[in-house]
């Protein structure tokens, strides 16, 4: 039986797009992640590897170097074919959150939550006044540098930070003051979407090309456990378009555009692969929106990502979790085009054991 983390991994992201694009039908799923918080890769690398620890310092290129090695390392021996980069120096939208203490178990001290009323935006004033990220400025060093340290086998999955819809939502106006100004201010909330979307599309246009590049993985929550969080209409005329040119523009270049959103989105799930064209939706929660209802409606036409539900990857005991795992796998796996994974991603409250559990089972299927 395999254990994670893996002694010899032989990652192969050539059959893991295969498997996206249903090209081929594997023995046992791909597995898939959005990411693990900073926390549990730390965790793993250090007590659990091995490895000598650096926490990255922005000052400090070379601690930045030692951390992206450990970061990759562990991506590499947990079983991944890929490794997902986010960010770029000189990019980040600025906004307003709210703080409470931290009680996970790998605990980051505070955690931070987004400011649900009243962002930095709520005028033409403060639009002028924000400061916009310029793509004239962006540096993409560790992109290159991630390029050439990764293992034989690995590929690249690229996304700049949340999405065309969150940015605005989340970090710039407020969901509830977005509410209001939608139909207040239009005019405002649509240069506000545009901005964010050319600001995010240039990011892709200039990574286009980058050695061992596979794909975008783009995250953008658009859902809660019923529904969207805006009216269908308004995500089709100011989200999804900017989705549809990213897509549009991975596979203009023989990239793949897989696309994390939380909640319920049924009422948007034909947009988003007739029109937007995604190859694969990531993010599933039993209530609402679970991944083996997602399989059986749409399995056939995009790949399924991801899917045992954070609250039982947290909450169930091991055994418990490894029956529930292969259930899932039991059910997602026939027809190809699945991969298996959390249902969101490795919070730094997820178990280490309940996370080891998952993976194996997946690469002992």
């Amino acid at each position: 039986m395999v254990k994670v983390p893996l002694s010899n991994p032989n990652p192969d992201v050539r059959k893991f797009v295969d498997v996206i694009l249903g090209k081929t039908i594997p023995e046992r799923p791909p597995l898939i992640e959005l990411f693990l918080d900073y926390e549990v890769v730390r965790e793993i690398s250090k007590n659990i590897l091995g490895r000598q620890w650096v926490d990255p310092d922005e000052k400090d290129i070379e601690s930045q170097r030692k951390y992206y090695r450990n970061s990759v390392e562990v991506y590499y021996r947990m079983g991944y074919d890929f490794y997902r980069i986010t960010g770029a120096v000189g990019y980040n939208f600025t906004g307003n959150t709210r703080q409470g203490k931290d009680t996970a178990i790998f605990s980051r001290g505070t955690r931070h939550w987004a400011e649900e009323k009243k962002g930095p935006i709520s005028n033409w004033d403060d639009f002028e006044k924000y400061p916009w990220p310029d793509p004239r400025k962006f540096d993409f060093w560790y992109y290159d540098f991630v390029s050439k340290n990764l293992p034989d086998g690995m590929g690249i999955l690229a996304c700049p930070s949340s999405g065309f819809l969150e940015i605005p939502l989340d970090t710039l106006f407020g969901y509830e003051n977005l509410c209001y100004l939608m139909y207040d201010q239009p005019d405002l909330v649509s240069e506000v979407f545009r901005r964010v979307g050319e600001t995010l599309y240039a990011y892709y246009e200039m990574i286009v090309g980058l050695p061992k590049l596979v794909g975008f993985f783009q995250g953008d929550d658009m859902g809660f456990k019923t529904g969207p969080l805006v009216p269908p209409d308004f995500l089709r005329t100011y989200v999804l378009p900017w989705h549809k040119k990213v897509a549009d523009l991975a596979h203009k270049n023989g990239l793949i555009y897989l696309l994390h959103a939380c909640g319920n989105l049924d009422a948007i799930m034909p947009d988003l692969i007739n029109d937007v064209r995604i190859d694969g939706k990531h993010s599933y929660e039993d209530e609402g929106n679970p991944v083996i209802e997602a399989k059986r409606k749409y399995g056939d036409k995009i790949a399924i990502l991801g899917g045992v539900d954070i609250d039982k990857l947290v909450r169930m005991d091991e055994q418990s979790l490894r029956k529930h795992t292969r259930k899932i796998i039991d059910t997602c796996m026939p027809g190809g085009r699945y991969c298996l994974g959390s249902g969101n991603s490795i919070t730094n409250y997820v178990p280490l054991q309940n996370y080891f559990a998952m993976v194996e089972e997946g690469l002992n299927y």
